[in-house]
C-alpha cells in the first residue's frame, strides 16, 4: 500500500492520533515487516477512544505484538 493511501486510512477523529499515526507512517511504517504491517492494520481498525488509550499509555493491549506496535508508534510521534 502505498503512503498517501496509508496516511488516509489513519486519519481519526482526534488530532492527536492524526499527528501521532503520520508521523509513525512517515518514519516507520516502511521498515516494518509484513507481520508488523497486518499488526498495524488491525489496530486501524480499534476505535478511537481504545487507540488513544493506548497510545497515550492509559491502556495496555493483551497481544505482544501490538504493544511493540504501539511503542514505535510512540517513538515516531517522540522524535
Amino acid at each position: 500500500m502505498d503512503a498517501a493511501r496509508l496516511k488516509w486510512q489513519c486519519r481519526r477523529g482526534m488530532l492527536e492520533l492524526d499527528l501521532m499515526l503520520e508521523a509513525f507512517v512517515d518514519k516507520v511504517w516502511p521498515t516494518l515487516s509484513a507481520a508488523e504491517h497486518a499488526t498495524f492494520d488491525t489496530l486501524l481498525d480499534y476505535p478511537d477512544q481504545l487507540l488513544f488509550d493506548y497510545l497515550l499509555g492509559n491502556g495496555v493491549p493483551t497481544d505482544g505484538e501490538m504493544m511493540r506496535v504501539i511503542e514505535k508508534i510512540r517513538q515516531a510521534a517522540a522524535d
